[in-house]
């Protein structure tokens, strides 16, 4: 099975556009989203086109085939014209027989881990940074933000397949990658 990760929407429908372009063009199963879907949150600054409504209307179009996590941005109301859930802060799904287990990043990250096992992949978004490298027996994977990319780096989104990971520009160079 081929997933593709993306995180940080926050509410920008041109990123929104882009990453599911990619999404359709990769022929993944399984679109992962990583929290923060439509709001920009006090922090950051105004995406470009911003328009929740409109990215909730896109994203619901996609229902079957997201499996998404709530992010700090996220909240109750956005569950409301969301026709997937995404109020559970974390999740997990076994590929391959690799256990991906997806948070944030809020309450879980590689400095304070969840209970995982040795071979598991950790996925999470949140600092908006791409990463995808081993952390002793585990696997750490953020596929960056569509959105506001932070550190200097593009916007980027990861995708998995055949255990191989690698987080990707919208342009196509490799950020990161690693084998799981």
């Amino acid at each position: 099975m081929k997933l593709f990760f993306i995180s940080d929407i926050h509410g920008s429908l041109a990123c929104l556009q882009k990453a599911l372009n990619k999404f359709d063009e990769s022929g993944a199963e399984k679109l992962i989203i990583l929290g923060d879907e439509l709001y920009h949150g006090p922090r950051n600054p105004i995406p470009e086109k911003y328009d929740p409504a409109a990215c909730a209307d896109l994203l619901n179009s996609y229902k079957e085939k997201i499996i998404a996590i709530r992010g700090n941005c996220d909240s109750e109301v956005d569950q409301m014209i969301l026709e997937y859930p995404i109020m559970d802060t974390s999740s997990s799904l076994v590929v391959d027989g690799i256990r991906f287990y997806f948070s944030h990043g809020h309450i879980y990250n590689p400095k304070h881990l969840p209970p995982l096992n040795a071979g598991d992949v950790f996925c999470f978004g949140h600092i908006h940074l791409p990463i995808a490298e081993k952390q002793g027996e585990i696997t750490i994977l953020n596929p960056g933000s569509i959105t506001l990319p932070k550190g200097g780096n593009p916007a980027s989104y990861a995708v998995y397949e055949s255990h191989n990971l690698q987080v990707i520009s919208f342009e196509g160079g490799i950020l990161a990658e690693t084998t799981v």
